[in-house]
């Protein structure tokens, strides 16, 4: 498959890269730094500008997906706005190059822990991730109103941490995963096998998924 990767250098991007070329396929890595990233020769690197709709749709023109990675940075002071401007420039571009399938890595944020409640609105959601948080969730608003994409929102559960790539893990949809009292973890190795399974194999067109052990 020819694979268009946005955010390919960030923590989730790296391991979706990884994920991609190791099952063989051509992957298109879309970064503000396409030096630093391997030269095998399945992976085509890219300088790209995630809020430049003309620039993406001419990155992606010619794939069969595109995996959206994108993050500002934990440490833009302005992350909610930036990820919701990235966001909407990423789909206008897909869109301008004629593509329909666009895979798009949100928060955990926006999963429900009760009804009508969602895990960012609960007292004890920590402060540094709110902008970040509601960013993505807007992100997941936005992309439900898309009617001429193949779209996919992938929430990861509320812990995402480095890890060994098992291939095994829970599916779920709109609600957050537990692990008995705790919150469900995954690696974000095993993270990028549920993107590049559902690319594969799609299950969630036009939905929202997440996973987890």
């Amino acid at each position: 498959m020819k694979i268009a990767l946005i955010g390919a250098s960030g923590f989730v991007g790296s391991a979706v890269l990884d994920e991609a070329l190791q099952r063989g396929h051509q992957v298109t890595a879309i970064v503000r730094h396409p030096e630093k990233l391997p030269q095998p020769p399945n992976l085509t690197a890219l300088k790209g500008d995630a809020y430049d709709a003309a620039a993406i749709a001419r990155a992606v023109a010619g794939h069969e997906a595109v995996v959206h990675a994108f993050n500002p940075g934990w440490g833009e002071e302005k992350i909610r706005e930036l990820f919701i401007q990235g966001t909407q420039a990423i789909f206008a571009g897909v869109k301008q190059a004629g593509l329909k399938r666009l895979l798009v890595v949100g928060g955990a944020g926006s999963l429900y822990v009760a009804p009508n409640l969602q895990l960012i609105d609960t007292p004890d959601f920590p402060a540094a991730y709110q902008e970040g948080a509601e960013g993505a969730r807007q992100a997941l608003n936005l992309i439900r109103e898309e009617h001429s994409l193949d779209w996919t929102f992938l929430s990861p559960p509320a812990l995402l941490e480095p890890g060994e790539r098992s291939g095994r893990f829970r599916i779920g949809g709109d609600q957050l995963l537990m692990s008995g009292d705790h919150p469900a973890r995954i690696s974000v190795a095993d993270l990028a096998v549920a993107i590049i399974d559902e690319l594969e194999q799609p299950q969630h067109i036009r939905q929202r998924f997440t996973v987890g052990y």
